[in-house]
């Protein structure tokens, strides 16, 4: 029904107790989802732990992570937001914007493409801020790997948008295949800083996912059981 906030330390307790029953216990490092499965029971756990911590396999553990530089990127059409933090502290931003949306129809100048082409001059304009956006969100992000190790790169892009970014004459700084990407599971409305802060600070949440076959059962490990009653802290807008 939706993700709820849980801590770390509940997590590891209700790992413990579910590893000598029944339960198989997987993990998804890309999505950051620990899943538990009761072959006996209606019991299923998916929890999404903190880019903060890491999940050890060996010992079934939230480890918190000692020192983490992190680079998150939201991307959207004429907009576009990229950060750094250092050890969890936000270090540098910047939000780009580009005149690539047609008002008329609010279709992107690349959506256009496909269909009428970029004969007329408002489209080619269009067409040049679209490639000039994206030189730009790479040029800055370059200073950020240039600089300084980054360990997590938190991104969100829509698929459309996504070979503009990664074949721009001004190369991204990673592949698109590169293990430290992660990609953001929540929506972001519009790129702006304020709400990629709103979704740094999600991400940076353990929650763990309740529905009716599980409530019952998550409810003993919560600190307080009222995050299950409370909409403002658990919903992912």
């Amino acid at each position: 029904m939706r993700w709820v906030k849980i801590g770390d330390e509940q997590v590891n307790k209700m790992i413990d107790f579910c590893k000598p029953s029944t339960f198989s216990i997987t993990y998804d490092p890309n999505k950051k989802i620990i899943y538990g499965v009761n072959t006996n029971l209606p019991y299923e756990l998916k929890i999404r732990h903190s880019i903060h911590t890491r999940f050890s396999e060996a010992t079934y553990k939230l480890q918190r992570q000692d020192f983490q530089n992190q680079v998150i990127i939201s991307i959207k059409s004429g907009i576009a937001a990229v950060a750094f933090y250092e050890n969890f502290q936000l270090m540098d931003h910047k939000v780009f914007r580009a005149y690539m949306v047609r008002k008329k129809q609010g279709k992107s100048q690349i959506k256009h493409l496909k269909t009428k082409g970029k004969s007329r001059a408002g489209s080619r304009v269009r067409l040049q801020e679209t490639l000039d956006f994206f030189e730009n969100i790479n040029e800055r992000l370059q200073t950020y790997f240039e600089d300084k190790r980054v360990d997590l790169i938190a991104f969100g892009c829509s698929p459309t948008l996504f070979p503009y970014f990664f074949q721009s004459k001004k190369a991204a700084p990673f592949e698109k295949s590169d293990p430290r990407i992660f990609k953001i599971p929540v929506h972001i409305p519009s790129a702006t800083l304020e709400n990629l802060e709103k979704a740094y600070r999600s991400i940076c949440q353990t929650k763990i996912w309740v529905d009716e076959n599980n409530r019952e059962f998550v409810m003993q490990f919560l600190e307080d059981s009222d995050n299950l009653g409370n909409k403002n802290q658990d919903e992912d807008w």
